[in-house]
This record gives structure tokens, sequence and C-alpha cells, in this order.
């Protein structure tokens, strides 16, 4: 059995831990064993036919009023005690700010190896090979884990999302004890940012600025060019974030997010090899820069030499008229 955890967010499985869930599915099925799925939260029951919609098989719920709210000792110990019962082969996490959280700690309390933030999973001679980029992406490392469960968390955009069908399955509800004191910490209040704008790493199009900008109030530009698209998000270099132009919430790169969207509009970025290894695995890039030797247009597909504050405006209109026709 190959499993994958599905992260909630607002009541819906994040678009991420389908991914995951569509790759184990894709996986299992050259191996020849099932897929699961593993739902933990109060009254998620509701969300099962959204996981065997994407293949699972079986769908495990740990459902208990204690997960309510994201603990990641309190789902570690979940996460732990499902992989103790069902015994899956491999269990595949999303590379998201919880995935990266959670799986070490599942991975510690079970004393297997994990793989991280991996970009491409294969079936070799009968057994998964990862492979994952190291050095900040400037090489790939191929690997197969001897431990079992395989633990690996799955970086965002990259697995493709399986035909959404009308599968049935097997639920099967798991009663995990939580030793008392183990948790040590609990939520007390979420706090939300105030404007509606999609996460960069669930966006299918991201418009990032960098030092180029000169100042908070050009990021105006880049969210009147993202508004021009469905999906899309606005990010930032980290040293407009480091500048205080824009929240940490929108980094991308080695320190902030890993995106893949389909395309990234870099604005205003020279592409330091940290940036280059947050966003270098997206579809199409785009880059708009002032210096024609930025490194940036190495990695670009489509690149434009010339003054952000003339270029953007022009851009967007453009893409405003060709959309609209």
């Amino acid at each position: 059995m190959i499993a994958a955890y599905l992260e909630i967010r607002d009541g819906k499985i994040k678009k991420s831990s389908l991914e995951a869930l569509s790759e184990a599915k894709r996986r299992a099925a050259e191996l020849g064993v099932e897929t699961a799925a593993v739902l933990v939260g109060a009254a998620v029951s509701g969300l099962a036919p959204a996981a065997f919609a994407q293949g699972a098989a079986k769908v495990y719920i740990v459902d208990n009023p204690v997960f309510a709210d994201y603990s990641s000792q309190a789902h570690a110990f979940a996460l732990a005690g499902f992989a103790a019962q069902a015994k899956p082969s491999a269990f595949f996490f999303a590379a998201t700010a919880m995935g990266k959280d959670l799986a070490p700690r599942v991975a510690a309390r079970l004393g297997v190896a994990l793989v991280s933030d991996c970009t491409k999973i294969a079936v070799k001679g009968g057994a998964l090979e990862f492979t994952r980029p190291i050095y900040a992406g400037k090489a790939f490392l191929s690997l197969r884990l001897k431990s079992s469960p395989q633990l690996a968390t799955l970086r965002p955009n990259v697995f493709p999302v399986g035909q959404a069908g009308e599968g049935t399955g097997e639920t099967i509800r798991l009663e995990v004890a939580i030793p008392e004191g183990s948790t040590k910490g609990r939520v007390t209040e979420i706090l939300k940012e105030e404007s509606a704008e999609l996460d960069v790493t669930e966006a299918d199009i991201v418009v990032s600025g960098g030092r180029g900008l000169k100042g908070p109030e050009a990021f105006s530009l880049l969210r009147d060019l993202a508004a021009v698209f469905p999906r899309a998000a606005v990010g930032a270099s980290r040293s407009a974030v480091d500048s205080g132009w824009i929240g940490h919430q929108h980094q991308v790169g080695q320190t902030g997010k890993t995106v893949s969207p389909e395309l990234y509009m870099a604005v205003g970025i020279s592409g330091a090899i940290q940036h280059l290894a947050g966003m270098s695995s997206s579809k199409f890039i785009v880059a708009v820069n002032k210096d024609p030797e930025a490194p940036i247009f190495k990695v670009a597909d489509y690149g434009i030499v010339g003054d952000l504050f003339e270029v953007v405006p022009k851009l967007t209109d453009e893409l405003k008229k060709a959309l609209k026709d």
C-alpha cells in the first residue's frame, strides 16, 4: 500500500495533497498495490469522497476533537499510529509548510528515513526511486530508501492531479491514543491575512518582484498584472521582503516558499541562486530586467530587457486586450 496524508485547509483538501495522492495512485498502479489516503481532524469523514475520486481504495480517518486545530505533536502521533496499524510501504506528504513540519516528526517516531522536496518518483526494478534537487537546484539526487515505510514530501505543482472519477472505496476509522502530556503546545488563535490573495504555492501563475521595484508602491504594478490571470498570485524575492516592501508569506526562494507554477514572471529580480532554488522548476519563466547580464535570463524561457516601470504597464494592457479578444 502507498498512502498519502491529506492536508485540510478551511474544510477542504489542499490541491497539493491531491497531487501527492495522485502520484501515490500512479506509483501504486505500477507496483500492483493499493492506494490509501489519511485524514486527520474533527468531523472530516465528509472529505472521503474527494479522496476516492482521486483513486484512493481506502481512506483512513482519525477523527477526534483534539485534532480540530493543527498540532505538530498530536498529528505526528496520529500518523505514526496509522503507519503502525496500516503498515503502508510508502507514505507521501505535500512539501507545504505543514508537510515539512509534520513528515520529519512522523519519520522520527517511526525510526525511518525521509526524502524531502521530491520532484520526481519512479519505479525501477520493483522499487521506488526518488529524485530531489540539491545544491540550491544545481544538481539532482536520485535515491532509494531501505527503511519502511518510505516517507517523502512532494514539491507542490510538480505532480499533476489525476482526472477525478466517481470511485468508491472503504472508509476505515482509526482510534489513536495521544499520551497525556505529549502535546506541549496548542493553537489558541489563527490569524489570517486580511487580503484574499492566493498563496503563491497554490497559484497557477506567480508574478514576483525584487529589488528592481525600488519600493513597496511598485508592487501595485504586479498586482494589476496578476489580476489579469485566473489563479495568479504575487511573489517576491528575499531582498524585497527584507526591505519591508511586502510580507514574508510572499517570499519565493531557498529561505521562503518553493513554487512550480505554469508561469513564473520575475520582475526586477536579478536571479540569485537562492531565489532560483525556489522557482526554477516552473513550467515557463518570463523575466523582465534592465540588466541584460542578469542571471535570471539564464533560466528564463522568455526575457525582456528594459525598464520594468515601462514594460509592466504595457504588458498588462496588451494581455488585457488579448484575453478579452
